[in-house]
C-alpha cells in the first residue's frame, strides 16, 4: 500500500472512532519529515500513538503480528461485522517480526536510543520517544534508590529498631508471620519501597507505624513526610483514615514517645498539588532543577499513578529523600499510560526473597519469612516488595472477600461456587431493558429482596439505595431562616448517606453504560416523587468532579450533592441551589452551580473513577454483551468498592460476560521491567 493510500485509510479509521484523530495527525507528521517512508513504518507509528490513548506505553510488534484484533481493539468489539474498511491485521498479513523491525530502520523517524527521533525502537517494542523516557527515567529513579539499601541498612541500629518494631507490633503467640511488621521492617531498609495488598489488609495502619518508628529512629531532626493520592477523593479518604490511626497510635514503648504523635503527618495532598501543576502545561513547579523540601514521601492509591506522573514525581524528589507506594497491584492500572505499580509488584505474591533479606528481616522483626517464598536469584526491586496477605476488612464468612478473592485469581469454578453458597452481603440481578422493575428495585430502595439471607446479619444495617439520602435531604432541610451550621451539618449527612449506596459501569456510553444509566435512574427516581429533574440543576442531583479546579480547591473525583441555601433577593430571603462538597477537614464547601464547568451527574460511575472510593453498598451494572475493558482487574475493582454489601446487575448474557471477564487480564505493554537492563 502506498502511502497516500494508507494516510487515506488511517482517515476513515479516525472518522470511524476506531484511531485518535491525533492519532492519524502523527502519521501524516512524520510522513512530512520523511515523504519517502516506509508504509509500514508510518502504520506502526499510527498504531503506537493509538496504544498510547489505550493505556499502553508502546506497540508491542510481536503481540501485534500474533493477534493485531486483540492487541489492537482494531476494530472495536461490535464494529467487525460488514465493515468495508480494510482492516490492520489484512495490512501486515505475510509480515514477521524481523521484517517489521527492518521497515522501523529508518534514522530520520526511528532511533534505538538517546537521540531526537521522534519514534525508539526497543527490540519488539516501538515508543514514542517521550514514553521511553519516561520509563527509562522512572526505572533510573527506582535503581538509583534500590542501590541504598545496603548502606541503609547498615546505618540502621538493629537493636533498637527490634524494640521499636515489637513495640509497635506486639507478637501474638502462635500467630503466623506479621507481615505488616515485615514490610515495616523492608520499607526501613530501603530509599524505595512498595507495600501492596487487597481491600483492609491494614497498608494504611502499616504505613502509619512505619512513619512513627523512622521518626523515632531520626537523630539529628525529625523527618521531612509529605503524604500524597493521585485524586483528590483518594487524598480525602487517605486524610481521614491516617488522622484516625495517628490519633490511636500507642507510642509509649518508642524513644520519644507521646512527642513522635507531631512530627507524623496527617494531612494528605493530590500529586498535582504536591509537585506545583501549571495551568495548560505539563510541567511542575518542582523537577530535578527545584526538588520538593522533603525526606520522605509516601504515594497512597499507588495504582493509579500513570508512568508519566510516576517520572515527573521522582524527577522532583531529592537524591537522599526516600519513597513508598502504598495501592493493591491487582486494582486497575491507571486510566493513562502505563500501569506502573502492577508491574513492579508482578512478583510479589511468590516473594523472591534473597537469603540475606530474610536473615535480616529475622534478626530486626523477630519474623520469619517462609521457604517457599525465597530466590537466590532474587532482584533487587523483590527486596523492596511487601505484600500484605490477609484481610481485616472481609472474614472468611464475607461473600464479598470470597469473590474478589476467586476473582484475583481468575478462578472462574470458585467464583460460581461463592455464588452457590448464597453469601448474605450477595446478591444477583438480572435487568431488562424494556422492563425496569428490577432496576427500580435496585437504585430507589437497594434491592433488599436480592439478597437472599441478609435477615441473618445482625449489627449491619440493610442495604441501602438512592431513596435513603433523597429522604434525608428531604426531611432533614433546615427551615429557611437557620443558621449556617444548620446547613452544614444537613449537607454532611446528606454527603454521608449517599456514601451508602453507588452504582458502578463498565462502560460509558450504551444503555448499561454511565450515559445511559444516569438518565434511566433520573427518570426512575423522579417517578418516585423522589427529584424533581425539571432542568439541569436539581435537588439533590449528585456531581463528580472530572477535572482539578484549584481556583475551587476541587479535585477530579470528588463528590458533590446539589441542595438549597439561603439567600437574600429583594430584600427577602429565597431558596438559591447550591453544591455541597466535603472540604477534607469536616466542613463543607458550598460552591454556585455555575462556577462548576468540569463535572458530570453520579448516580452512576465507572469503574475506573471509583478508585479511591468505598462504599457501604455497590453495585456493578455488567454490559450484555463482552467488551475490551471488561477484565478480570476491572471486575475485582467493582467488588472490593462495596464494604458491606455487593450486588451484580447483569443485562442478557451476564453469567457468561462475567465469567469470560474473569478470564480476561489487563495486559499493558511496557518495558519496564527491561529498562534497568
Amino acid at each position: 500500500m502506498s502511502l497516500e493510500a494508507l494516510l487515506a485509510l488511517l482517515g476513515q479509521w479516525a472518522e470511524r472512532g476506531w484511531l485518535r484523530e491525533l492519532d492519524r495527525a502523527f502519521a501524516a507528521f512524520l510522513v512530512e519529515q520523511a515523504p519517502d517512508a516506509e508504509p509500514r513504518l508510518i502504520l506502526a507509528a499510527a498504531l503506537a500513538s493509538h496504544q498510547l490513548g489505550r493505556g499502553h506505553v508502546c506497540l508491542d510488534l510481536e503481540a501485534t503480528l500474533a493477534d493485531s484484533r486483540f492487541a489492537l481493539s482494531l476494530p472495536p468489539d461490535g464494529e467487525l461485522e460488514g465493515t468495508p474498511l480494510t482492516l490492520p491485521g489484512e495490512l501486515l498479513d505475510g509480515l514477521d517480526l524481523a521484517g517489521w523491525q527492518a521497515a522501523l530502520a529508518d534514522p530520520r523517524l526511528v532511533g534505538e536510543g538517546a537521540g531526537v527521533t521522534p519514534l525508539v525502537l526497543a527490540g519488539p517494542r516501538l515508543y514514542l520517544r517521550r514514553y521511553w523516557q519516561y520509563e527509562r527515567e522512572v526505572r533510573a529513579g527506582i535503581d538509583q534508590r534500590l542501590a541504598r539499601s545496603k548502606e541503609l541498612r547498615a546505618a540502621l541500629p538493629v537493636d533498637a529498631l527490634r524494640q521499636a518494631l515489637d513495640a509497635l507490633f506486639p507478637k501474638e503467640e502462635g500467630a503466623p508471620a506479621d507481615w505488616q511488621k515485615l514490610a515495616c521492617a523492608l520499607a526501613a531498609g530501603n530509599a524505595f519501597g512498595i507495600v501492596t495488598g487487597g481491600p483492609g489488609t491494614g497498608k494504611t495502619t502499616t504505613v502509619v507505624r512505619l512513619l512513627a518508628l523512622l521518626q523515632s529512629l531520626a537523630s539529628a531532626r525529625p523527618l521531612r513526610i509529605r503524604l500524597a493520592a493521585p485524586t483528590g477523593k483518594a487524598a480525602a479518604r487517605l486524610n481521614e483514615s491516617i488522622s484516625g490511626a495517628v490519633q490511636k497510635l500507642e507510642l509509649d514503648g518508642l524513644p520519644g514517645g507521646e512527642g513522635l504523635r507531631e512530627h507524623i503527618p496527617t494531612e494528605v495532598t493530590t500529586l498535582h498539588r504536591l509537585l506545583g501543576s501549571r495551568p495548560d502545561s505539563r510541567q511542575f513547579r518542582h523537577h530535578p532543577g527545584n526538588p520538593l523540601a522533603l525526606d520522605l514521601l509516601v504515594v497512597d492509591e499507588a495504582s493509579m499513578v500513570d508512568l508519566e506522573m510516576m517520572s515527573a514525581l521522582l524527577g522532583a524528589l531529592p537524591a537522599k529523600a526516600r519513597l513508598i507506594l502504598l495501592g493493591d497491584k491487582d486494582q486497575l492500572a491507571s486510566v493513562e499510560a502505563g500501569a506502573v505499580l502492577g508491574e513492579l509488584c508482578s512478583r510479589a505474591r511468590e516473594g523472591h526473597y534473597q537469603g540475606a533479606t530474610r536473615d535480616w528481616l529475622e534478626q530486626v522483626s523477630g519474623e520469619r519469612i517462609d521457604d517457599a517464598l525465597l530466590d537466590a536469584q532474587g532482584l533487587a526491586l523483590d527486596q523492596a516488595v511487601a505484600m500484605l496477605r490477609h484481610s481485616h476488612r472481609f472474614s472468611s464468612a464475607s461473600g464479598i472477600g470470597q469473590l474478589a478473592e476467586a476473582v484475583n485469581a481468575g478462578d472462574v469454578e470458585a467464583s460460581r461456587t461463592v455464588w452457590e453458597r448464597g453469601y448474605a452481603d450477595l446478591a444477583r440481578l438480572a435487568l431488562d431493558a424494556k422492563d425496569a422493575r428490577s432496576l427500580r428495585e435496585l437504585v430507589v430502595d437497594g434491592g433488599g429482596r436480592f439478597f437472599l439471607n441478609a435477615a441473618g446479619r445482625e449489627g449491619v444495617a440493610p442495604p441501602q439505595g438512592y431513596r435513603h439520602y433523597l429522604q434525608l435531604l428531604r426531611d432533614g432541610q433546615p427551615p429557611l431562616h437557620a443558621g449556617q451550621d444548620a446547613f452544614d451539618t444537613w449537607a454532611q449527612r446528606v454527603l454521608e448517606a449517599h456514601g451508602q449506596f453507588q452504582v458502578l459501569c463498565a462502560l460509558r456510553r450504551g444503555p448499561w453504560g454511565v450515559e445511559g444509566l444516569n438518565l434511566r435512574i433520573a427518570e426512575l427516581l423522579q417517578g418516585e416523587g423522589l427529584i424533581q429533574a425539571s432542568g439541569p440543576w436539581y435537588l439533590g442531583r449528585p456531581l463528580l468532579v472530572t477535572r482539578n479546579d484549584y481556583g475551587l480547591g476541587l479535585m477530579n473525583g470528588d463528590i458533590g450533592i446539589t441542595l438549597a441555601l439561603p439567600r437574600e433577593q429583594d430584600g427577602e430571603l429565597k431558596w438559591a441551589l447550591r453544591v455541597a462538597f466535603a472540604d477534607g477537614k469536616g466542613g463543607i464547601k458550598w460552591v454556585l452551580p455555575s462556577r462548576l464547568q468540569a463535572v458530570e451527574t453520579v448516580f452512576a460511575m465507572t469503574v475506573h473513577k471509583s478508585q479511591g472510593s468505598e462504599f457501604t453498598h455497590a453495585a456493578l451494572v455488567l454490559p450484555d454483551a463482552l467488551n475490551p475493558i471488561l477484565t478480570r482487574e476491572l471486575v475485582y475493582t467493582g467488588i472490593t468498592r462495596a464494604r458491606s454489601w455487593f450486588s451484580l446487575a447483569s443485562a442478557g448474557r451476564g453469567q457468561w460476560v462475567l465469567e469470560s471477564a474473569i478470564q480476561r487480564r489487563v495486559q499493558r505493554a511496557s518495558g519496564l521491567l527491561e529498562a534497568g537492563d
